[in-house]
């Protein structure tokens, strides 16, 4: 069932067809920011949400750019001369760090590091800069590197094992000699 949605302001009307009421879209919603992305989603324009809830414009933009809807300006790809970045990661992003230290990475950073929420990230202080990584492909980074220095045909665990058993059987032989030597100094010594 379509639906018709209205508002006049100043003798200029903003109809919507098809679209749910905002009523029925923000019903059971607690906080602003989820009624904020909840008619976003269901597609009212920033300044329909702003006059619907009775907020900022600003306010409803930077919900939506931290929860990853929109990016900022300065999240959009930066023109060097002739050459368009077209299909390209932002260059430059600026967020502000939210409460407990939290960072919205954007969407175009999430999908190039192939990451969701809840799932993990390494993080890594490379000079003054953090550097983020999916933690699979760090994981799968990291075994590459050690084995580029393991010859091929070797077995680490192998090695291990038998660098443990020839450890072992050597302090076996020591504490042998020791017995031993504790025997002849208890078979010399007056009784």
């Amino acid at each position: 069932m379509a639906h018709c949605e209205c508002s006049c302001d100043d003798g200029a009307c903003v109809c919507s067809y098809g679209r749910q009421p905002a009523d029925e879209v923000v019903a059971g919603l607690t906080t602003k920011a989820d009624k904020i992305r909840a008619l976003f989603q269901t597609g009212y324009s920033r300044s329909e949400i702003a006059g619907f809830l009775g907020i900022r414009y600003q306010h409803v933009r930077n919900v939506l750019v931290q929860s990853g809807f929109m990016e900022t300006q300065l999240s959009r790809p930066m023109p060097s001369g002739d050459v368009e970045l077209k299909d390209s990661l932002p260059v430059l992003v600026r967020t502000a760090l939210g409460p407990g230290g939290r960072v919205v990475i954007p969407a175009a950073y999430r999908r190039a590091l192939e990451v969701d929420e809840g799932d993990y990230i390494v993080m890594q202080m490379d000079g003054d800069e953090l550097r983020v990584v999916n933690d699979e492909k760090e994981f799968a980074r990291v075994q590459e590197m050690i084995a580029s220095y393991v010859p091929e045909g070797v077995s680490l665990v192998d090695e291990l094992i038998a660098e443990r058993r020839r450890e072992a059987a050597a302090e076996e032989a020591e504490i042998a000699e020791i017995k031993a030597r504790q025997a002849r100094s208890a078979a010399t010594e007056p009784k």
